[in-house]
């Protein structure tokens, strides 16, 4: 018997650790994380682990900054790093790029991680929730939930942020 109540989809939504502008001729998409990054995506992977977060799949940009962010928190939470998707699209996606990749995910994963950019990413926030975001920090870690039996729907629904971190708040 199928239950009138929705299902819940969580998404996980996080911007790439800071990154290091030390060597100008290094391409964009390349760049690493600077030291203020390199303890921040641990730190940051830490305060979810104690959360008992657990994404059934994670996607990240290809580019270093954000695939080593999303390395870093996966192997906080004991996510396996080489179940990790790369997607070419997420690299300084709009929010319709991002929206039409979620969608596309599997409806069998009810909580997906992305890791990416801004500004797409803060556009985002404030197009799929009912969070007023001027700036996704570094490091931050945004969640918010549907009330959505498919992803698809995210397409034209909006969720509840219900998780809220960053590097420098009071956690």
């Amino acid at each position: 018997m199928k239950s009138n109540k929705a299902a819940h989809k969580k998404l996980y939504i996080i911007r790439h650790a800071k990154s290091s502008w030390d060597d100008m001729y290094l391409p964009d998409f390349e760049r690493p994380l600077n030291k203020r990054g390199e303890n921040d995506a641990p730190n940051m992977g830490q305060r979810l682990a104690m959360k008992a977060v657990k994404p059934c799949l994670i996607i990240s940009s290809p580019a270093n900054r954000a695939l080593t962010t999303a390395k870093v928190i996966s192997t906080k939470i004991g996510y396996p790093v080489s179940n990790i998707i790369e997607e070419e699209k997420l690299y300084h996606a709009t929010t319709g790029t991002i929206k039409a990749l979620l969608s596309r995910v599997d409806d069998e994963h009810g909580t997906v991680m992305i890791f990416g950019h801004n500004p797409g990413l803060t556009y985002l926030i404030n197009e799929i929730s009912d969070f007023n975001l001027d700036n996704l920090p570094t490091s931050a870690v945004c969640g918010i939930e549907f009330e959505i039996d498919s992803w698809k729907d995210i397409l034209n629904t909006r969720g509840h942020q219900f998780y809220y971190d960053y590097p420098k708040s009071q956690q």
